[in-house]
C-alpha cells in the first residue's frame, strides 16, 4: 500500500453493542498494547486524529426493536464526516472502535469518495439482521446491512447516499455464526460469504486470493472491517461476543499481509475489543499485532 499518512480515529463507543466494556477499546490498543510504537518501528508516518465520541444521554429514538438509536445515529454521523475530511486530506484512515456499530459512520464517510468501495468484513457474525429480524436489537449486528441500504432509513441515509456499498463489493470471512434472516439474505443477494467450512476446506490463502483478485476487477478503493472476534476466543478473549472455532493467529496474519501486499486496501477498522473481557490486554496486543501486518510488518 502507498500509505501517506497514517490517521488514527478513536471511537470509544460501545451503545451498539450488549455486552459493555467495547467503549475502553480504542485506549487499550493506543495505550496498553503501545499502537504508536508499533507504527514507529515500521517507519509509518501516523498522527492522532482526535476522539470521536457522543454525550449520553439522548433524546430516545423511536425504533421497534433498535437499542440506543439515538446514539447510534449521533456516532454515525459524527464519524462519517471525520473519515470523509481523513480521506479528501489523502491519509489512510485507521479507526479504532468501539462495537461494530461504528463501522455505519466509518463506510458512510468513504462513501462520498468512492463510486465503488469493496469492504472485507471480517466477522464471526454476517451483521445483516435489521429491526425485524434481530433476535437482540443490538445495532451492531445490523451495521453490514445498514451499509447495503437495509434497515432503519435514519442510518441507512446518513450523509445523503444508500445504498453505501453493492452487495457485489462485499466479502465476508471468518462467519460461523449466522441468523436465519441473515442467511436468506446472502443467498438471495449472492454475497461473497467464507465461512470458517471454506477456510478449513481451502484454506485461508486461498479465500483471500478469491477476494483479491476479484476486487482488483471491480473496486476503486477497499476498507477493512475487522472485528476481533473473527478469531477464535482462545487467541481473542476480549471481545463481547465469541464464537468457538474462529480464525487461528497465524490465518488471521496472513489474510492481513496478504492484503498488504495486494495494494488495494485504503482504510481500515479494528472493532470489538473488549478489555473488561480480557485477559493482561492479550486481545488489545493481538490487536496491534494485526493492524502492524495489515500495513507491511513481515517476519522476515
Amino acid at each position: 500500500m502507498n500509505i501517506q499518512q497514517v490517521a488514527i480515529v478513536s471511537v470509544p463507543f460501545g451503545k451498539g453493542a450488549g455486552t459493555p466494556g467495547a467503549e475502553l477499546g480504542p485506549a487499550h490498543i493506543l495505550h496498553a498494547a503501545d499502537l504508536e510504537r508499533k507504527l514507529a518501528e515500521l517507519n509509518i508516518s501516523y498522527r492522532l486524529a482526535g476522539e470521536v465520541s457522543v454525550s449520553s444521554p439522548l433524546p430516545p429514538l423511536q425504533a421497534a426493536n433498535a437499542k440506543n438509536l439515538s446514539e447510534v445515529h449521533e456516532i454515525s454521523n459524527r464519524l462519517s464526516e471525520r473519515v470523509s475530511e481523513i480521506v479528501a486530506e489523502n491519509a489512510f484512515p485507521l479507526v479504532l472502535g468501539g462495537d461494530h456499530s461504528i463501522s455505519i459512520g466509518t463506510i458512510a464517510g468513504l462513501a462520498e469518495h468512492y463510486a465503488n468501495l469493496g469492504v472485507i468484513w471480517f466477522d464471526a457474525h454476517s451483521d445483516l439482521n435489521t429491526e425485524d429480524t434481530s433476535p437482540s436489537g443490538n445495532i451492531h449486528g445490523m451495521s453490514l446491512g445498514i451499509s447495503l441500504g437495509r434497515g432503519i432509513p435514519l442510518l441507512t441515509g446518513i450523509r445523503g447516499i444508500s445504498p453505501k456499498i453493492k452487495p457485489e463489493h462485499v466479502a465476508i470471512v471468518g462467519a460461523r455464526s449466522l441468523d436465519s434472516g441473515e442467511k436468506a439474505y446472502i443467498r438471495s443477494l449472492g454475497i461473497a460469504c467464507y465461512t470458517m467450512h471454506d477456510i478449513d476446506r481451502i484454506g485461508i490463502a486461498r479465500v483471500m486470493e478469491k477476494v483479491i483478485g476479484r476486487f482488483k476487477q471491480i473496486t476503486d478503493g477497499v476498507h477493512v472491517s475487522f472485528d476481533i472476534d473473527s478469531l477464535d476466543p482462545r487467541e481473542a478473549p476480549g471481545t463481547g461476543t465469541p464464537v468457538r472455532g474462529g480464525l487461528s493467529y497465524r490465518e488471521a496474519h496472513l489474510a492481513l499481509e496478504l492484503l498488504y501486499q495486494s495494494d488495494l486496501v485504503t482504510s481500515a477498522e479494528f472493532v470489538e475489543v473488549n478489555p473488561s473481557l480480557d485477559q493482561n490486554d492479550q486481545t488489545a496486543k493481538l490487536a496491534v499485532e494485526l493492524i502492524g501486518s495489515l500495513l507491511g510488518e513481515q517476519i522476515l
